[in-house]
């Protein structure tokens, strides 16, 4: 079974969906082989999504059968996630960067319109201390297309203050792309900031830098000191090509192209109706050349709109057998 033809994917419709994830659902099958063997060996109806922690052990990677691997041309980008030194990482390897860059523009631009109207400021030191991260390459890649005073900055609060404030007086949005515990010290060190026309992007994680905290709490502490911002969430990892957005904190909405849908954590065949908390599993088409059917480490709730929240991650301590796969 040949790759399908997907250069329609960042226009489709709901109606669509099912149709075109049953069809590359069945291609990954036959051209994916650990993606294969987890099906054989759980099989289920409908869809089979792949637990996460392969990224970790296993080269997950689709392979197009019009291109024999000893003639590629260019050599894969592979991002890879972040942890301690103790941690396996996850590895993605993503054969076709155009298709990644395709995506999240497509994507953030249905939310937010052309991100070249933006001032993108990364606040992301960690992402920054290594290599690899997706975060950081969707991020410069708007940060080349923002307006001036667009790009990465450490702990220069002062400096990232100052830019805001002249944006905000030119009538230019800022969009700021922060990890959590960078933005809790931004807000710690600066003053009271009045700032209308900028949207705190918050993408999670104190990284080791201290105690995690609620997303309520988070926002609760940057909406005391960033007075009129907006504070929205992504929601992302190494592992997917797309990226839902949360404009309220709370409830993620995906591009077309990406579903979620709530597993029991204690039995892969049986999925949850909306509004009950289980294992989030994340269906995107743009991941055609590794694994488009994944099922991640967070618990969440999915609503009826098709948008989710994250409660939570998953505690692998009462489960039995459903996460390894012997190849």
């Amino acid at each position: 079974m040949n790759r399908p033809d997907i250069s329609d994917l960042f226009r489709i419709s709901n109606a669509k969906f099912t149709e075109w994830a049953t069809t590359i659902h069945d291609y990954q099958r036959k051209n994916n082989p650990v993606f294969d063997q987890w099906c054989a060996q759980f099989p289920t109806e409908g869809f089979n999504f792949l637990p996460i922690s392969f990224f970790k052990s296993h080269r997950v990677v689709t392979q197009n059968p019009e291109t024999p691997q000893q003639s590629t041309t260019d050599s894969p980008t592979i991002f890879t996630s972040s942890g301690t030194s103790q941690q396996t990482p996850s590895q993605h390897i993503v054969s076709n960067i155009a298709l990644y860059k395709q995506s999240f523009v497509s994507g953030f631009e249905l939310q937010y319109g052309r991100m070249d109207q933006y001032c993108v400021i990364g606040l992301l030191p960690s992402y920054l201390e290594r290599t690899g991260s997706s975060l950081i390459y969707m991020v410069d890649y708007m940060i080349q297309r923002g307006k001036p005073g667009s790009g990465f900055y450490l702990n220069q609060y002062e400096e990232v203050a100052h830019i805001i404030k002249q944006n905000e007086k030119n009538g230019i949005p800022t969009l700021l792309f922060g990890v959590t515990f960078a933005l809790l010290a931004m807000a710690e060190f600066l003053p009271v900031q009045q700032w209308n026309q900028t949207i705190i992007m918050e993408t999670g994680g104190m990284k080791g830098r201290g105690p995690e905290i609620t997303r309520d709490e988070l926002h609760d502490r940057l909406l005391n000191k960033f007075n009129g911002a907006n504070i929205h969430s992504e929601y992302g990892m190494t592992e997917l090509l797309s990226q839902a957005y949360a404009t309220n904190g709370h409830r993620f909405g995906c591009p077309p192209w990406m579903k979620v849908y709530i597993q029991d954590p204690g039995d892969p065949k049986h999925w949850l109706p909306n509004g009950k908390t289980g294992r989030l599993c994340v269906i995107d088409l743009a991941n055609i050349d590794s694994c488009s059917f994944i099922a991640t480490d967070d618990l969440a709730k999915r609503f009826d709109d098709g948008s989710f929240e994250v409660m939570g991650r998953l505690d692998f301590t009462d489960l039995r057998g459903c996460n390894q796969l012997v190849i």
